[in-house]
């Protein structure tokens, strides 16, 4: 077996591997959206905010993609982590090529001069069994849900605006596609910090660190990578302070899809029902502007209740599962 690093302009390449997470999602988690090949390239161009991740594949002797390797090295923040995945294709399972990524992944963690590997993985018994052979503790459960815009009944999502405007009188909305207008940057710095506040359960992870250079990095990442950004931001109307804000990306490829990237209430503005107010708001904006989008996916902790509650009542169901460990090594 041969593990070599995966450039994104390696477009062969970059099809092989999201044909291999394709092959393992079917059998993990079908449901599970997977990358394209030319979106799989892009987050190893671009990543999330111009922090790109890094990809290794492994062949057999006839050259054959059987396993991936997936990393993410913080750049901004919790610079001592490392973030893993790894993938094996069905087909060569029980053969030690997961093993041997995972000790791949830990080699390029120590030459990085890292401490801690997190992972992730699908919540299954022999996933979970996997992880913890191979010395990681789970610190966390992330939940994938999906909402089927399709099925959403716009009355509800109505009733839910108007009930949320009634209960913030004193904020108004701002609605806004591309980069965010320099006078708001400084503000928007403060209000994105305000996710450091959801749920991390047992991680050990230090909060997020925002920066203006770290949000036009955001808005540089997904333009690259051809995706619209949507946002709703809600501003107190006496003070024009910045209270609470949500974030959806569309991607062009697949205009269908849709990926809930953020929302955030201030904690000084909490008690008005704003996040209710901004994720209502952003669907029926959404649905004027964006008519061909049917899905959109968002990730919470397990135990971020109030954000479940919301999206409960916006016809989020689950897809999965994630376990989330972490190692020191």
């Amino acid at each position: 077996m041969e593990i070599s690093k995966l450039l994104p302009d390696d477009e062969a390449g970059c099809a092989e591997a999201v044909a291999l997470k394709n092959s393992a999602a079917k059998l993990d988690c079908p449901e599970m959206l997977q990358p394209t090949a030319r979106s799989y390239a892009n987050m190893l161009r671009y990543g999330w905010d111009m922090e790109p991740e890094y990809a290794y594949l492994a062949r057999d002797a006839d050259g054959n993609a059987i396993g991936l390797l997936g990393m993410g090295v913080n750049l901004y923040d919790n610079t001592n982590q490392v973030w893993i995945d790894v993938d094996v294709h069905p087909d060569h399972r029980g053969r030690g090529v997961g093993s041997a990524l995972f000790e791949y992944g830990e080699s390029l963690t120590r030459e990085l001069g890292r401490d801690t590997i997190g992972y992730g993985c699908v919540d299954l018994p022999k996933a979970d069994a996997f992880a913890r052979r191979h010395g990681f503790v789970q610190k966390a459960v992330e939940v994938n849900r999906r909402q089927d815009l399709t099925g959403l009944d716009y009355g509800v999502v109505q009733r839910l605006y108007d009930d949320a405007l009634a209960a913030s009188t004193s904020y108004e909305l701002t609605k806004l596609t591309g980069p965010l207008p320099e006078e708001l940057l400084e503000d928007m710095v403060t209000l994105t910090a305000s996710i450091n506040d959801a749920p991390k359960d047992d991680l050990d992870m230090e909060d997020d660190v925002y920066s203006p250079a770290r949000l036009r990095a955001y808005e540089e990442a997904q333009s690259k990578s051809d995706h619209t950004v949507y946002r709703v931001i809600a501003r107190e109307k006496s003070t024009g302070a910045l209270a609470g804000h949500t974030v959806i990306s569309v991607e062009r490829e697949r205009p269908h899809i849709g990926e809930q990237h953020d929302t955030a209430v201030d904690r000084a503005h909490r008690g008005h029902r704003l996040g209710a107010l901004v994720k209502s708001a952003m669907l029926l904006w959404l649905r004027e502007t964006e008519p061909g989008l049917t899905q959109v996916d968002t990730w919470n902790a397990e135990s971020n209740d109030h954000m479940i509650s919301i999206n409960e009542q916006l016809n989020y169901k689950i897809v999965a599962r994630i376990l989330a460990y972490q190692k020191k090594i």
